[in-house]
């Protein structure tokens, strides 16, 4: 009775089998990863092409996500591309190695926050910036600064906001590099050696980071996306092809993923090059349906293929330029971030460290839809005034590229709106008085991901005041922020300088007070980067001792409990 049971369920089911449609027929995922150190035998000649000859695919163009536009509690704003966070200044701090200038970014720390932007009205577009105003004295001179911020709002509910499907590709760093410890530098093997402090991670190799990192990522693909990974030393691999996520063993390639071991020089170049090549393949797609974007985990010490920041540069804009977009994400205390910065400055372009594999995962699991997600392209502000002119721009990467009257910001990001309040939500621009002119008339154009142009106008008047006052406590925390980083950017320099450029002429003082730092002052002249011990000069030790003052008492009228992060730093550079 048994088998004539067993034969009655299972010989329709055989059966039914043969007259299935091929699409009712489930499809067995594919492994697909292709990268073996042994038998991988890549053409030099394929590396030795320039990118500029290779089959360039026809330029993307967009279709807006669904989204309703409206002004709401569960609301998005903005953020502006570049760095996301300065999380490599605070590991060099805690190591005991002294940061580059570039670990440090008003960007970056800006991200760290949220900001209440001085939204008053309700936006009904995609964009819609609000302006705050503020006369703050220098905590050193006691002179009057005057500051205006720039408020990047959106219309777009969170509810309704949805990134397009993706084609990813995850291009890694195998070089020799990626085997040193998290928090020691590769390089000083060829010169002094550094104590560092052990912490939780930081005993992990940066390829095992690395490669943890990774699969975080791929958690967040759906069915629809599609990926590929691209490896490179001194020369490039293609690991696995573009290929769907519902049609690929997903499983096996994580495992793939947390095998890869490290090895050669660094060629960036070679694993950006294919990572590029890759997206031909998807001209005759439907890119109204897609973000692309190239995701690029590396420490950023190149030493062979081409070094030259303009060639890099160049490969990373022409991808750009056809829609293609690039996100770093740096490994390591000894992370070269003067190169990543000069890379993120390119349209459509973020950049995130990886503190921890834990504090990674966190970052994703909020940013990760955002991060992919570029929504306003080529934002520029015109100032028109007879008595205050752009002095300095903060929290843009593009700051260098303004003028007295002009602000431009390549692209901004969707970024989370908690409670009224976006994180890294608003650009500030120090003014400078020129007469007692209040009226300022401010402009703004931009482009959507359509490439639909959009400009809008208000005016507004300054009050004239010299007394000490700020709208709102978003402007109030923003000027702090970038205070500090001036000053430690300052510090950084001329600590570097070893008494050879600024000699007996410190940046700042409490007769200069804090200064509109030059990013071009110092630059690291090489992309492998050495160690230097932490040292703070005696000068510095006083200013960061007074400085540490003046941030405790306006973070207690701001109000914000993040803030303690750069305290902690203040009271460790004012005791040392």
């Amino acid at each position: 009775m048994k088998g004539k049971f067993l034969t009655a369920v299972l010989v329709p089911v055989v059966l039914a089998s043969f007259f299935c449609t091929p699409k009712e027929i489930i499809k067995e995922k594919v492994d697909d990863w292709q990268y073996s150190v042994e038998s991988y035998d890549e053409d030099e000649e394929y590396l030795k092409r320039s990118f500029g000859g290779a089959q360039m695919s026809p330029t993307v163009t967009y279709s807006s996500a669904p989204m309703v536009l409206e002004s709401a509690d569960d609301g998005i704003g903005f953020s502006v591309g570049g760095a996301k966070d300065i999380n490599n200044f605070r590991e060099n701090i805690e190591n005991g190695y002294l940061p580059l200038p570039t670990d440090i970014t008003v960007e970056g720390i800006y991200y760290d926050y949220f900001f209440e932007t001085g939204q008053t009205e309700p936006c009904e577009e995609l964009f819609c910036p609000s302006y705050s105003k503020a006369v703050s004295m220098d905590p050193f001179t006691g002179e009057p600064v005057y500051y205006l911020s720039v408020g990047l709002n959106s219309g777009m509910k969170e509810s309704d906001f949805s990134r397009k499907k993706l084609n990813l590709v995850v291009v890694i760093d195998i070089s020799g590099s990626m085997s040193s410890p998290f928090d020691r530098y590769y390089y000083d093997r060829f010169g002094s050696q550094q104590e560092s402090q052990d912490t939780a991670d930081f005993d992990k190799s940066k390829m095992e980071i690395a490669n943890r990192a990774v699969v975080e990522l791929l958690d967040h693909l759906g069915p629809d996306d599609r990926l590929g990974i691209v490896l490179f030393d001194d020369r490039g691999y293609l690991a696995k092809p573009l290929r769907r996520v519902d049609e690929t063993d997903m499983e096996s390639i994580k495992g793939h993923v947390l095998e890869i071991e490290p090895m050669g020089g660094t060629n960036m170049e070679a694993g950006m090059f294919i990572a590029s090549t890759l997206y031909d393949s998807l001209e005759s797609l439907d890119r109204d349906e897609y973000e692309n974007r190239v995701i690029f985990l590396t420490d950023a010490m190149p030493n062979t293929g081409s070094t030259d920041e303009n060639s890099l540069f160049g490969m990373f804009e022409k991808n750009s330029e056809r829609g293609v977009f690039t996100t770093f994400i740096g490994v390591g205390v000894d992370l070269n971030t003067e190169l990543v910065e000069i890379l993120t400055k390119i349209k459509g372009a973020n950049y995130f460290s990886v503190h921890s594999p834990t504090a990674f995962k966190e970052q994703m699991d909020d940013n990760f839809d955002y991060m992919v997600t570029p929504l306003v392209f080529d934002l520029e502000l015109v100032l028109e005034s007879d008595g205050y002119e752009i002095e300095k721009v903060y929290g843009s990467p593009e700051a260098n590229l303004s003028t007295g009257e002009i602000m431009k910001v390549n692209t901004l990001f969707p970024s989370k709106r908690v409670e009224g309040e976006t994180r890294g939500g608003l650009v500030l621009l120090r003014l400078k008085k020129t007469s007692g002119d209040a009226r300022i008339s401010l402009g703004v154009s931009y482009e959507d991901r359509n490439g639909v142009k959009d400009e809008n106008s208000q005016t507004i008047e300054f009050g004239g005041s010299e007394t000490e006052y700020y709208d709102n406590s978003g402007i109030r925390k923003g000027i702090l922020l970038a205070r500090f980083v001036e000053l430690v950017k300052s510090w950084l320099t001329d600590q570097r300088a070893e008494g050879e450029y600024l000699a007996g002429h410190p940046m700042v003082s409490r007769n200069t007070g804090i200064i509109v730092y030059d990013e071009k002052i110092l630059e690291l002249g090489r992309w492998e980067r050495q160690s230097m011990g932490l040292e703070v000069s005696s000068h510095y030790t006083e200013l960061f001792e007074d400085f540490h003052d003046y941030f405790m008492k306006e973070a207690e009228a701001i109000g914000d409990t993040a803030l303690s992060r750069e305290l902690d730093v203040l009271k460790k550079l004012s005791e040392m």
